[in-house]
C-alpha cells in the first residue's frame, strides 16, 4: 500500500470527529518530538478520548491553531501544560477542552502494543535528558 502524506489539520480534524464518536483512531506520528518512546514514521499510536486527565498521560491536543502530540507536565483544574519526550526546552499551555485524545497504545511495527506508561523517570532525568537523547539519535 502506498502512502498518502495529509496536511495535519486536515488529518487531525477528522481524527477529532472520529474520537467524539466514541472510536478510536490510529495514527502513524510525524516528528521527533516524542523520541525515545514513540519514534517518527515507525511506531502508531491508538487514541482515544477520554474524560479526564492526569499528568504523564499522551495526548493529541489543538492548542493555538496546531496539533501537537505531547506529554502531560502540569494539571491544575482545567489549564494544562506540555512537553514532548524529546523536547529539551519548550512547552505548549492550554486547556483541558482542547485536549482531542489520549495515546492509549504505542503500536511496533511487529504489531506489540504497548500501553504507555506515565513517563515518571523520563520526567526526573530532564537535566541530563540531553545527553540521554545523543546517545540514543547515536544508536538508532
Amino acid at each position: 500500500m502506498d502512502k498518502m502524506k495529509i496536511p495535519n489539520n486536515v488529518l487531525f480534524e477528522e481524527v477529532a470527529t472520529v474520537l467524539q464518536e466514541g472510536r478510536e483512531a490510529v495514527i502513524l506520528p510525524t516528528g521527533k518530538s516524542m523520541l525515545p518512546f514513540i519514534r517518527e514514521d515507525v511506531d502508531r499510536v491508538v487514541l482515544r478520548k477520554k474524560d479526564s486527565y492526569a499528568v504523564g498521560d499522551i495526548v493529541l491536543a489543538h492548542f493555538g491553531g496546531r496539533y501537537v502530540l505531547h506529554r502531560i507536565v502540569a494539571l491544575d483544574g482545567d489549564a494544562v501544560t506540555l512537553m514532548g519526550d524529546g523536547n529539551l526546552k519548550g512547552q505548549e499551555k492550554g486547556r483541558t477542552d482542547e485536549i482531542v485524545g489520549t495515546v492509549s497504545a504505542i503500536v511496533r511495527p511487529d504489531g506489540r502494543r504497548r500501553v504507555p506508561g506515565k513517563g515518571r523517570l523520563w520526567r526526573a532525568l530532564k537535566p541530563v535528558r540531553r545527553y540521554l537523547l545523543a546517545i540514543y539519535r547515536r544508536l538508532i
